[in-house]
């Protein structure tokens, strides 16, 4: 069978990390940083880093309207962290300019799980991906407010104390709301071809979140 070509978008984040996990979930990934280098993929990535930062980069590069037509037109789409934030057709706490590709009808939160200190650890449940639960690397990650009738929610923060880590003594219980509490808070997502997670399941050395965009892709 012909391996599916799914690009990772290289503008910033962790872009060798997301090639290799799509490498092992039996992909042939390829890094994109022009509009022509869209043209043939089955799928993209969308990875971490910082969603103002990365905004301003695609209309630079002029990848912006570019990307926005394919998603549009039904191209696969896995946004990771910043790249949730990305997809999402709204986002609080944005910047006055900040634009998204949009795509996914949900209402994300940026930094919602506090600051670069309060980055944490965990492990999730997540529909779709079996083997038991997903390890989760949450860095300065957004997380889901509200989601459209045709949004699948497929995973959850865990509640309050059960199976992570904060190195602040904050992380996982910290929302930038002031509310204090994450427990139970939507972090992955999926409509149509469209996936997102709030976390960084690239780093973790779990390549099962990219073995569900793969067959997601291949649909």
């Amino acid at each position: 069978m012909v391996k599916p070509v799914i690009g990772v978008l290289a503008l910033q984040g962790d872009v060798r990390e997301h090639v290799a996990a799509l490498e092992v979930a039996g992909a042939r990934a390829v890094t994109v940083r022009r509009p022509t280098e869209l043209d043939g993929l089955d799928g993209l990535v969308l990875p971490g880093g910082e969603s103002t930062t990365i905004d301003k980069l695609l209309r630079i590069f002029e990848l912006f309207d570019p990307l926005r037509t394919a998603i549009g037109a039904g191209l696969p789409v896995y946004g990771s962290c910043a790249g949730m934030i990305l997809l999402a057709d709204r986002v609080l706490g944005a910047t006055h300019d900040q634009q998204t590709l949009g795509g996914l009808d949900v209402t994300v939160r940026r930094n919602a799980f506090g600051r670069q200190v309060d980055s944490f650890e965990s492990s999730v449940e997540m529909t779709g991906v079996p083997g038991g639960p997903v390890p989760a690397a949450f860095i300065r990650a957004p997380w889901v407010e509200e989601t459209g009738p045709g949004v699948q929610v497929l995973a959850r923060t865990r509640h309050r104390g059960a199976g992570s880590h904060a190195p602040s003594g904050d992380g996982p219980d910290a929302g930038a709301d002031g509310t204090g509490d994450a427990a139970g808070r939507i972090v992955a997502v999926r409509q149509g071809t469209l996936l997102a997670t709030s976390f960084h399941p690239e780093i973790t050395g779990d390549a099962r979140v990219h073995e569900l965009f793969v067959a997601i892709v291949k649909e």
